[in-house]
């Protein structure tokens, strides 16, 4: 039934929580997991508003780029450590619940795992929630985890 499963993590405590249950699905399921964190693309404009001014300034997209890369990284040592089979790892930029439906529907994924609430606290507040966005736009099944 389940032959590719998307786990799109953040680095929350939720999406940590997701990345077991996804696994758990894909091991009933001799599945696939592809673990995507997806990072916001910041303009030169709303960086140079920074309140913060770094004596090495790293361009925003750079850093975010890399501290994207270790939550994935972060995220496939705990399916390694819960003994998941496939897995791999992907990070893209964008607006991320566009970007993650975009992803499960280029991919031909069957099931997205993630949580239910991540680290976009006051986004999610005012405009709602990444999960909520996915759920209502991804053309495929998704699991949402508290």
């Amino acid at each position: 039934m389940f032959k590719k499963i998307l786990l799109p993590v953040d680095g929350s405590e939720p999406a940590m929580r997701a990345l077991k249950v996804g696994a758990d699905v894909a091991g009933h399921y001799g599945a696939e997991l592809v673990v995507l964190c997806v990072y916001r693309h910041h303009s030169p404009l709303e960086s140079s508003l920074s309140m913060i001014r770094p004596t090495d300034p790293t361009p925003p997209d750079k850093a975010l780029s890399e501290h994207a890369r270790e939550v994935v990284r972060l995220a496939a040592e705990e399916l390694a450590t819960i003994g998941a089979g496939k897995v791999r790892t992907v990070v893209k930029r964008g607006p991320p619940a566009r970007t993650i439906v975009g992803f499960a529907r280029e991919e031909g994924v069957d099931l997205i795992v993630l949580g239910s609430r991540g680290l976009g606290d006051v986004e999610g507040f005012l405009l709602g929630s990444v999960s909520h966005k996915v759920t209502s736009l991804a053309q495929c099944p998704c699991l949402t985890v508290k």
